[in-house]
């Protein structure tokens, strides 16, 4: 099946590719990457499994897409999955978990912390090359006008993405849907640790002039003083959004009040526990709380109805299962929706 005979009211044809549209990343005007990683992940492991496990879920969606019914003719294309970031990321597991045991068990033995540095280094430099390569295939597709889009692994995947479009776009806002701010610094040592993916952005990518973090609502102290001095940071915390609720405010009105902290071009950064546990009972990292899918693709239609445009994104710490298939399913469907989003205000013509 080519792209003139591709039909989106018919079987979705099982081709390795998100939605199943047979569409080169020349053609299109928006490109999937994919960073099956997720090395430095605390509690469950599994996102570097998303991609696969979306790419299929994804054959199951609906094209119609209400709030922008025909964006998907512009062209959402699947850049080649590099496996040798998923082969790597099971490699470093085990270096990983060392580091995290000398964490644990503050009296283990000298020759621990021998293994321990060792194996911390690996893991950065693992890290570190999975970065550049991120920002490698991203940069080579935001060279020629695509918005490109990632599929993770864990969001410390979202770091190179985030800096080669600082670098074609200059000023850009993070809008991060989470369950945690990720404002840690090095975490467990891990120098590129999921938990620590906003601080290195905020430290390295000077183009980013403002963080809205909304549905946050588990932090360090250490990061709640950061979020407090730093007047780039925005918090939308999830306890303050379901406060608002109670008390009779609207999702529209808290949703314009969160457009508002952010300037024209706009990266999102959506980890799937910033949603409801239902949406998510797979993640890495559950927390209770968080927002409902509803509010989460109003609240994207609302910022591009606002003029805004989608400059790039990310989703991440999707963890599959093979019996239950909720988090693909929700995961296939929230990308899509995301990728119609950053295509509504992309001038480019239809393809499909």
């Amino acid at each position: 099946m080519n792209r003139k005979t591709f039909d989106p009211n018919g079987v979705i044809p099982d081709n390795g590719n998100y939605f199943g549209i047979p569409l080169s990343a020349e053609d299109a005007a928006l490109v999937l990457i994919s960073a099956p990683w997720d090395t430095t992940t605390s509690n469950r492991s599994g996102s570097s499994y998303a991609p696969d496990a979306i790419i299929e879920a994804s054959r199951r969606i609906d094209f119609f897409e209400p709030m922008s019914p025909y964006s998907w003719r512009k062209g959402i294309a699947t850049a080649a999955i590099d496996y040798s970031i998923q082969d790597a990321s099971h490699r470093l597991r085990s270096d990983a978990n060392r580091v995290k045991k000398v964490h644990d068990d503050v009296t283990g033995s000298p020759f621990d912390h021998l293994v321990y540095e060792r194996s911390l280094r690996r893991v950065n430099e693992g890290s570190a090359e999975i970065n550049a390569n991120i920002y490698q295939q991203a940069r080579q597709w935001i060279a020629k006008d695509k918005i490109v889009g990632l599929v993770g692994g864990d969001q410390s995947t979202a770091y190179g993405l985030v800096r080669a479009i600082g670098e074609k776009h200059g000023s850009i806002g993070v809008l991060h849907i989470g369950s945690n701010c990720d404002l840690l610094e090095a975490h467990e040592g891990f120098e590129h640790s999921y938990a620590s993916i906003m601080h290195n952005i905020l430290r390295d990518v000077n183009e980013v002039e403002r963080l809205v973090c909304v549905g946050v609502r588990a932090f360090r102290p250490i990061e709640w003083e950061r979020a407090s001095t730093d007047s780039r940071i925005e918090l939308f915390t999830g306890q303050d959004i379901w406060s608002k609720h109670f008390e009779g405010i609207t999702w529209a009105s808290i949703c314009d009040d969160i457009i508002a902290k952010l300037p024209d071009n706009v990266y999102v950064s959506l980890d799937i526990n910033g949603l409801t546990i239902e949406c998510s009972p797979r993640t890495g990292t559950m927390v209770a709380g968080g927002l409902r899918f509803p509010e989460v693709v109003y609240l994207l239609n609302k910022l591009v109805d606002s003029g805004r445009k989608i400059v790039g994104f990310d989703l991440t710490e999707v963890v599959p299962d093979l019996e239950d298939k909720t988090n693909a399913a929700i995961a296939a469907r929230l990308l899509y929706n995301m990728c119609c989003m950053a295509l509504k205000n992309h001038d480019a013509p239809y393809v499909l």
